[in-house]
């Protein structure tokens, strides 16, 4: 699906840049999307959320950890003074918007059709300052080094291109509903919350293709993009994933729930000092092994919980 679409932005002129920013972004998320709105479809709100949830939480220990042991990242000033601040402000934002009950007094907590347009509105914003950056970026490379011919997605027929983007939706959503019920299924056989279901094997599942875009670009040694793409992709998973997910169908929420929440926002903000503190700003391979350590530990505190 991103090739199709990359070679198909290409013959109208769009740049690599431009199609990293929103192509290959928004296919990376395609995973955590396709599974969230349909187990929302299935009032299977666990999943929904605790994919979404799990993801990040995944993202920035399991993956970002193994890229870090790969190589060590360095992490550019944008991403450690503008980028993580706003990862935690998109946190906040959903832990606010799902508590109904704690904060207005609501019977039921739930992620309404409202809630999903304030996340969209959230990710615009968002969307607004990285063409920004990305316009600026785009422009200093031009005229320093010019365009990098490795750098530029490979061209198909437009017959080609559609039948691949085409091909890839359709086994997008086959694959999501494979997951979806298999999620259901496994929690009622063993008699576990899909909550837990969507924490763990759902989430992982969902993370690889950020797994292997960060490993891939540190083994380059485009350490930046490795940062980038998890920290990018856990914005997009909260603001524009859940956002489009209850717009569809609003989500119902657990609020055991609010406990990886916290998870989340203390791991951003382990991961922040990590960096900041951390020699010219680099995520080092022993830090890497805390975040992957910690992941584990993580792991083994929901198969405790239930």
């Amino acid at each position: 699906m991103i090739d199709g679409a990359s070679s198909i932005a290409r013959k109208f002129g769009v740049s690599s840049f431009f199609i990293g920013l929103t192509i290959v972004a928004f296919g990376t998320s395609a995973p955590e999307l396709v599974v969230s709105i349909l187990a929302s479809l299935d009032n299977s709100s666990g999943i929904a959320l605790g994919n979404i949830i799990g993801s990040n939480i995944s993202n920035k220990l399991l993956i970002l950890g193994s890229a870090a042991i790969v190589t060590p990242l360095a992490v550019k000033r944008n991403t450690i003074n503008k980028e993580l601040p706003f990862s935690i402000l998109a946190i906040l934002a959903v832990g606010i918007l799902v508590n109904d009950f704690l904060l207005g007094g609501d019977l039921i907590n739930i992620l309404s059709r409202a809630d999903g347009f304030i996340l969209a509105l959230f990710f615009s914003i968002f969307i607004y300052y990285t063409f920004g950056i990305a316009r600026e970026k785009e422009s200093l490379i031009q005229k320093t080094v010019g365009k990098i011919k490795d750098e530029q997605p490979k061209e198909y027929s437009n017959l080609i291109a559609i039948l691949m983007i085409l091909a890839g939706i359709v086994a997008l959503s086959i694959g999501g509903k494979m997951i979806v019920s298999g999620a259901i299924y496994f929690a009622n056989l063993f008699g576990i919350s899909e909550a837990l279901i969507g924490l763990t094997i759902v989430a992982i599942g969902t993370s690889l293709p950020e797994l292997a875009t960060s490993v891939i670009a540190a083994r380059r040694g485009q350490t930046d993009m490795a940062v980038g793409n998890v920290v990018g992709s856990n914005i997009f998973n909260l603001l524009w994933v859940l956002g489009i997910s209850s717009i569809i169908s609003p989500i119902s929420y657990d609020i055991i729930l609010n406990i990886d929440i916290i998870i989340l926002i203390g791991i951003t903000v382990l991961l922040y000092f990590l960096i900041y503190f951390g020699k010219k700003n680099i995520l080092a391979r022993k830090e890497g092994i805390l975040l992957v350590g910690l992941y584990i530990v993580y792991l083994a505190f929901l198969v405790i919980r239930g």
